[in-house]
């Protein structure tokens, strides 16, 4: 019999542990979840404070392969590497400290690792099979470095297809992590145009979530379990995404400005986690689905330049705000209110092209290019974009209102330039 339950949404959160100085207790906490012997996979670049962990385990008798050979923009060839090696020992658990790309790796390698498939078959649909995981996971530790991501509470995994030239991920509930140890003080050294890119991702992950099509829209899916991580917005969602919103309005600026601002730092990464339970649980649309292409697409121009993803996702944000305008006006004045606008005189129908204005004005506090033209994207180049936007599917389908190609389009088009 067929299942017929819509109307429903899920909130699936992470176990959170905050604090500054935290990662010295993380062999505690590993121990806690009887590891013994753990894949460590650490960005190469904080070997610091990968150091405070290993010292952590070996206090508790953790013994640990350290593997650093991470990608800054994951791969399928560099997530194999990390997927060969989980397959060559038997860890009883894992743990990744670094930015968004580590955190994922460390997914994928659990996943692979323990049900092992042809790489395509847990890719999200329509370019992999979207075969959902068999059971659970081994225990994992998510240790964030960077606040943007949010991938220490969600369950999603992106990486970019070499051969196929496309950007996509695994989705499914089962790739949370076990534990998120949130420490402000991994932060600290974190370069300001890091903390911009990453900021606006966290920034993007709230707007996208809270303006996603609600809950009670979606259809019932074949099988309960078949039912997506991501179920639209929904009342417990709109609170996180709320005060990340707030957070990212009050405090990115200063964190760029001043990366040694411990203040900043501390709530920068606690709107990250807040906006990841948010978005993770509600999904994202548009400019999510834009920015695979967008950074996915740089070869096909003939560049070089590779394009974080915050940059890549935050370039379609205010063309897209323009374009669903007109639906959920009143959840765009409460952006505006968040964003420290007063709307006594503003119309409910005009908010979210004040939004749009507020977009395209923190890009140029943050000192980003000027929009997609600035980075070698030309009008020829929007047809293939637009396919690849499309190919997105489980993001697209969480827009608040229809899409057409002629729709993306438009959006590139104005994305080009943005002042």
């Amino acid at each position: 019999m067929a299942n017929t339950v819509a109307n429903v949404f899920t909130m699936e959160t992470v176990p959170l542990k905050f604090g500054w100085n935290l990662s010295q207790e993380v062999g505690y906490d590993a121990a806690y979840l009887s590891m013994k012997h753990v894949m460590l996979l650490a960005d190469p670049n904080v070997l610091e404070l990968a150091a405070v962990v290993t010292k952590s385990l070996t206090e508790q008798d953790i013994t640990y392969t350290l593997f650093t050979d991470i990608a800054s923009e994951p791969t399928d060839k560099s997530w194999q590497l990390a997927i060969d090696c989980a397959q060559a020992e038997k860890f009883d658990g894992f743990i990744a400290i670094g930015g968004g790309s580590t955190l994922d790796t460390a997914k994928a390698a659990s996943l692979y690792s323990e049900y092992p498939d042809d790489f395509l078959a847990y890719i999200n649909k329509p370019i992999g099979q979207a075969k959902p995981i068999p059971g659970p996971l081994k225990p994992l530790i998510a240790i964030p470095t960077t606040a943007g991501t949010g991938s220490e509470t969600t369950s999603i995994a992106v990486v970019d297809i070499l051969d196929l030239n496309v950007k996509t991920g695994i989705s499914h509930r089962l790739l949370r992590p076990t534990l998120a140890v949130i420490d402000p003080a991994n932060t600290l050294d974190c370069p300001g145009n890091v903390s911009a890119f990453c900021g606006l991702d966290v920034f993007s992950h709230a707007l996208e979530s809270y303006t996603s099509c609600h809950y009670t829209t979606k259809a019932a899916p074949e099988r309960p379990e078949l039912r997506p991580p991501y179920s639209g917005a929904n009342p417990i969602s709109d609170v996180w995404c709320e005060a990340a919103l707030l957070k990212v309005h009050q405090y990115l600026v200063r964190a760029y400005q001043s990366p040694g601002d411990r203040e900043a730092r501390e709530e920068l990464i606690l709107a990250s986690s807040f906006a990841g339970m948010g978005f993770g649980n509600a999904g994202v649309h548009i400019p999510h689905a834009m920015s695979y292409p967008i950074a996915g697409h740089m070869k096909e121009i003939g560049s070089s330049l590779k394009v974080p993803h915050g940059q890549a996702v935050i370039f379609g944000a205010a063309a897209t705000m323009e374009f669903i305008s007109d639906v959920l006006t009143e959840k765009h004045l409460k952006v505006l209110e968040i964003l420290g606008m007063d709307t006594a005189k503003v119309k409910a129908e005009d908010a979210a092209k004040h939004i749009a204005d507020y977009i395209r004005n923190l890009i140029r506090s943050l000192e980003l290019p000027n929009g997609l033209s600035a980075i070698g994207y030309k009008d020829e180049h929007i047809p293939a974009l637009t396919q690849g936007t499309f190919m997105q599917e489980r993001l697209m389908v969480q827009s608040p209102k229809e899409v057409t190609q002629s729709d993306i389009e438009e959006i590139y088009t104005k994305s080009m330039s943005l002042w």
